[in-house]
């Protein structure tokens, strides 16, 4: 298994994978839009994508997006996606995956990386504490949704 930046000619199997992740959060699917949306992205160069494969075949991904700490003036990663597909699971992709964004992170003279998990995943959270992440006990985290 090799982990690398996905590129243009990845979109058609990654798209699928995407879909796979949004219908875990609830979504409908849609291939097409999955595509439209990752294609976007990678050409806008708006977020980073790396993936795992294995045998030609993606098993999983994560998807970074830029963004800027004002107080420490400098880069950050937000960490939007990660997953795995479930037959590849327990084969440490996704620990491969978050190693991978971390050197990114340092490549990229980035401060820290953030994300956020369901509450209820204790699995992702877990999997998090175990990579050195740590819960932010500082600061809560609003939304407001506009659609």
């Amino acid at each position: 298994m090799q982990i690398m930046y996905a590129v243009e000619k990845d979109l058609p199997q990654l798209a699928n994978l995407f879909d796979q992740y949004r219908v875990f959060y609830g979504q409908e699917t849609c291939i097409d839009k999955a595509l439209d949306f990752l294609n976007s992205r990678l050409k806008n160069k708006d977020s980073v994508i790396l993936i795992a494969k294995g045998n030609n075949d993606i098993l999983g991904f994560t998807q970074l997006y830029p963004s800027f700490s004002s107080v420490g003036m400098e880069v950050i990663w937000i960490l939007n996606d990660l997953f795995t597909r479930p037959d590849f699971r327990q084969q440490h992709i996704a620990k491969k995956l978050l190693e991978a964004a971390r050197k990114h992170a340092v490549k990229t003279d980035a401060l820290r990386i953030i994300l956020a998990t369901q509450v209820s995943n204790t699995i992702a959270q877990n999997l998090y504490l175990s990579m050195g992440y740590s819960k932010d006990e500082a600061f809560y985290h609003y939304n407001l949704n506009t659609k």
